[in-house]
Order: structure tokens, then C-alpha cells, then sequence
């Protein structure tokens, strides 16, 4: 039946001329089913190998994010850390007099009382203390000592003049490695977050790069009031496997963290801005100490929270007199009026929290007034034209010692006497 039924449709073919066309085009028609078999064949192997590549992609992202990109700080996590002992009974008096005694008896480094004041009662004002001065001073050994007193090595960090944003302080991601590249400077902010350690960083040559670039993000989160807010970012992303202090990617600037920056002034280096000066505490090392013979003295494991609670005790027993505070407003209209600075509410902020904790470390209030106003007021002078500077320089002297004392304030009159000479 069904071969009755194709011969009879042959016949029809040829009879109506169709089978000569389908026979004619026999060539045409296989091609044509071989490539439409070849399309569908390559739909279904790009179908395949695409649901391969995304099974391959789930499975590199997943190890990537299993994959501890930050081997020093999660190896950080991963200690068993002993509760340190601390010598907090000392005052800020004793720890100025032990310091000096043990950088020169165990260190052979030598500095004066008042600088040695001046350093811890700047560590209450700011997180940043900028050491001015002539090379072989020790300006970067000071800070580098301290950590020795303290028990609690400090980081250098000489900068580069190529440095230009915070992935030069704090290091950045390698894509090709799938791994963060940690600075000793991470890797000391992580460390000072899990104790109460005193942590001192020292940013070697400072101004050899410009410290507004490199240092905006931490200029900026420093002078936050609220230590949560404080974070900086380490990186852009966050994953399950990076270290538990990152929060988004961002890292607290603790309270337990000081900067210490050393700047030279020669033609190898760049000016500071205002905006640094302003937020940070100077102090000017012109000159060698003379070597002294000091006891053998033990370095002293001081808490941050103790040095905290020093500076808070000195802040009440040693609070800024109310006639020194008139003084330093009549000082200030006299520079407003005859130079055209003012030094605002920061530094007023920064002499009331300065004057107290100087005081309790042994100095005298005229002495820290003298080193603040010649450090943080009239170092605003040399933004000024010096010919200009000069005609003033000799009333402003004038108006110092009669408001003041004459021979009250040295160091600024000092500072001012250098623009008589122009």
C-alpha cells in the first residue's frame, strides 16, 4: 500500500515537472541541511562550553574569595596573643626624666629637657608631630627611641618623592597575583587596633613628597572626634576571607597610633601647607644636646589608655590660667590688626590641651606659651612678604614683652629678630 502510495506521487512529480525541480536542486538542498546541522551544532557547543566557562568563573571567584589576600593581617588573627603587663603608675613628669635617662644611658642619644616635654605634651594635642631642624639632630631617632622606651618598636617609613595617594602609605591590590600587598604601616595600623600598645610612626623626610597628597585621607579621618568614624580605605571591595578588622574594606585609625614626621629644609625638599601645619605640632631641633652621663634606666611599658588618663589629670590640675588666656587674645589682636594673621579655634584648642600637659611634665606655663605661639602662630609670618614681615617685626617684639613680660616669651621674640636683620 504505502509502495502503491509512493510510485503514484512520483508519477505526479513527473508528471506536474516537480520532480525535475527537486532533482535539479538536490545539490542546493543538501548544503543547505548541512549547514542549518552545522549551525545547530555550534549553538549547542557555544551553549555548552559558555555554561563550562560560567561553572569555571563561579568556581575561581569562590576560590578567590576563600583566598586570603592579606596573608600578614589575617595571620594577625590567627595568633594567640597574651595579655601584655604594663608599668602604668608613672607620672608625666617620670616619664619625661626616665626617657632622657634611658635614650642616653641605653641608647647614647642625647636631648634637652624641653624638647623631651615639648614631645610627650605634643602627643596630647594631635596624632601628628612634625620635627624641625638641621640633619644630625635627631630628629628621626626621637621618635624611634621612644618606641624603645615604651616597649613597643617603632615603624619607619622613609617616604619617596614619587608618593601621591594612600595606596603609597598603605600598599594595594595585585590583580595578577590575587594578592594585597601589606606596608609595615598596615600592618602596624591592624596590630595597634587589637591592643592598647603606644604605637609611633615615623614618616622619614616627610616633605620630600607633598604630604597634603599622600597624607589628605588620614589628615582628614585624624581629626574626627569619634574614634568610629576614623576609618581609612584599604580596599574598594570586601570578601568573607579578609582579616575581621576590615569593615568594607576600611580600617580604624586607632587612638594608640602617633605620627612623627621629619622635614628638612633644603632644595631636595617641599614646603608643608598651612593645612598640615595647622593640624599638626612642631618641634625645632637646631642644635646637638650636650652629652650627659645618665643612670642605667629600664624602658617603661606604658598603656595608651594610661597616657590618656595622664593627659586628662593634667587638663584639670594644670588647666590654662584665665590671665595667660587674656594674654594670648591680646597677642592675637595685636597680630590681626598689625599683620593681618589670626590663629582661630583649632590652635586655641590645641594651647589649651598643650599648656597643661607641658606643665605636668615639669615646664612652666610661660614656656609652653612661648614654644606654641612661636611654633603655631608666628610661623604663619612665612607665608607673609618678609619685607612687610620686617617693617612690623620690631612693634610686634614691643607689644610680646609688654604683654607678656619682657623676657618671657624668648623663642618668639627670637623668631621675630630674625626679620629686624632684612
Amino acid at each position: 500500500m504505502t509502495e502503491m502510495f509512493f510510485k503514484t506521487l512520483e508519477a505526479s512529480a513527473e508528471k506536474t515537472g516537480l520532480w525535475q525541480i527537486l532533482t535539479g536542486h538536490r545539490a542546493i538542498f543538501a548544503y543547505v541541511v548541512i549547514l542549518l546541522a552545522a549551525l545547530i551544532l555550534l549553538m549547542l557547543l557555544f551553549i555548552i562550553r559558555n555554561a563550562k566557562d560560567t561553572e569555571l568563573k563561579e568556581k575561581e571567584k569562590k576560590q578567590r574569595e576563600e583566598k586570603r589576600r592579606f596573608s600578614r593581617l589575617s595571620a594577625l588573627d590567627d595568633e594567640q596573643r597574651q595579655e601584655k603587663k604594663y608599668d602604668d603608675k608613672e607620672s608625666l613628669a617620670d616619664i619625661c626624666d626616665k626617657f632622657r635617662d634611658f635614650a642616653s644611658s641605653r641608647m647614647g642619644l642625647y636631648y634637652d629637657t624641653a624638647v623631651i616635654r615639648a614631645f610627650v605634651a605634643s602627643l596630647s594635642v594631635t596624632k601628628l608631630i612634625i620635627m624641625q631642624g638641621i640633619s644630625g639632630t635627631g630628629k628621626t631617632s626621637l621618635g624611634y627611641a621612644f618606641g624603645k622606651f615604651v616597649q613597643r618598636e617603632a615603624s619607619i617609613v622613609p617616604v619617596q618623592p614619587s608618593w601621591k595617594d594612600r595606596t603609597d602609605m598603605l600598599g594595594y591590590y595585585n590583580e595578577f597575583t590575587g594578592n594585597f600587598t601589606e606596608t609595615e604601616l598596615l600592618y602596624s595600623l591592624y596590630e595597634a587596633n587589637l591592643n592598647n600598645d603606644v604605637y609611633i610612626t615615623v614618616l622619614d623626610e616627610m616633605n620630600i613628597a607633598r604630604v597634603e597628597y599622600y597624607f589628605a585621607e588620614f589628615l582628614s579621618v585624624l581629626e574626627l572626634p569619634e574614634l568610629a568614624s576614623r576609618k581609612i580605605e584599604v580596599v574598594s571591595d570586601k570578601r568573607q576571607s579578609d582579616p575581621k578588622l576590615l569593615t568594607d574594606g576600611k580600617l580604624t585609625v586607632p587612638d594608640n597610633m602617633w605620627f612623627i614626621g621629619t622635614a628638612n629644609n633644603d632644595d631636595s625638599t617641599l614646603s608643608i601647607s598651612d593645612k598640615v601645619y595647622d593640624r599638626a605640632m612642631v618641634i625645632e631641633l637646631q642644635s646637638r644636646a650636650q652629652p650627659y652621663n645618665a643612670p642605667d634606666t629600664e624602658p617603661v611599658p606604658i598603656s595608651a589608655p594610661y597616657l590618656y588618663s595622664l593627659f586628662e589629670r593634667a587638663s584639670k590640675e594644670f588647666a590654662m590660667t584665665e590671665e595667660t588666656r587674656q594674654r594670648i587674645e591680646q597677642l592675637d589682636a595685636y597680630i590681626s590688626g598689625h599683620l593681618q594673621i589670626t590663629f582661630g579655634n583649632r590652635i586655641m584648642r590645641q594651647t589649651e590641651k598643650f599648656i597643661p600637659v607641658y606643665r605636668a611634665c615639669g615646664g612652666t606655663e610661660a614656656e609652653a606659651v612661648d614654644l606654641i605661639m612661636s611654633r603655631k602662630v608666628l610661623r604663619k609670618l612665612e607665608a607673609q612678604n618678609p619685607v612687610y614681615v620686617a617693617a612690623e617685626a620690631e612693634g610686634l617684639i614691643s607689644a610680646i614683652e609688654r604683654i607678656f613680660g619682657e623676657g618671657a616669651l624668648p623663642s618668639c621674640v627670637s623668631y621675630m629678630k630674625k626679620y629686624v636683620k632684612i
